[in-house]
């Protein structure tokens, strides 16, 4: 069965989570950072997504904003960094992360083959606007889908049910790519075909869905969606 629309988690997969605490650290009112950031950067980013799973699980909905500032508070607490200047210039950087060098490209390839695209995200709708306004993706991604639409977050069901709800196409439709093996594992059981973007050489995730491709950037995404 072709593939119908090209959906893309947001975080790790599209933008570079690190980037905040990497561009903090070289600016010169945070010379703490210089050698911490990319603790920072791991720990603000592992605590974010446990906040999440653990949240779901509890059914105490936060929207992804209020988690991401309270995974940066532990994390800032753990480095023995807790300076409120530091913190507020950590999340203003958070809503104009970079995007990875090959997603432009990438999507100008999907939209000349007329393929839809678009993000399937625990981000909050403000931030994934701001986000791909900050990125220059404005125009190259046809929806923006928020897990704030089901009131939890993935691996949930219900929050890849939007993407079919959506296109009102079959989950088989659906190529879905993401940096999270987790997340493409959720997606392949569910139905979705699936890519892993395994950027960092991670090993497999031991879970019921298997992602069908794993590839190292994005950069033939456009190909693998015509393949099928």
């Amino acid at each position: 069965m072709p593939i119908k629309a090209c959906i893309f988690d947001a975080y790790g997969t599209l933008f570079d989570v690190a980037a905040a605490a990497r561009r903090a650290a070289a600016e010169p009112d945070f010379p703490a950072l210089a050698e911490a950031w990319p603790t920072l950067a791991r720990d603000w980013r592992l605590k974010q997504l446990q906040y999440t799973w653990l949240r779901a699980i509890e059914g105490r909905h936060r929207d992804f904003w209020q988690v991401t500032c309270d995974a940066l508070d532990w994390a800032l607490e753990a480095a023995d960094l807790a300076d409120p200047a530091l913190r507020d210039r950590l999340l203003a950087l958070y809503r104009e992360l970079d995007a990875y060098a090959e997603v432009p490209a990438m999507l100008d390839a999907l939209k000349a083959r007329g393929l839809p695209a678009a993000i399937l995200s625990n981000g909050s709708p403000d931030m994934l606007r701001a986000a791909v306004q900050a990125a220059g993706l404005d125009g190259r991604l046809d929806a923006l889908l928020s897990v704030e639409a089901v009131g939890v977050f993935k691996p949930h069901p219900s929050v890849y049910a939007l993407v079919t709800d959506h296109y009102g196409i079959a989950p088989s439709e659906v190529l879905f790519t993401s940096s999270n093996g987790w997340d493409a594992a959720a997606a392949a059981a569910y139905g979705f075909r699936t890519v892993w973007v395994n950027r960092v050489g991670e090993p497999p995730d031991r879970l019921d869905g298997v992602p069908e491709r794993i590839c190292d950037d994005l950069t033939g995404i456009p190909d693998i969606a015509g393949g099928f």
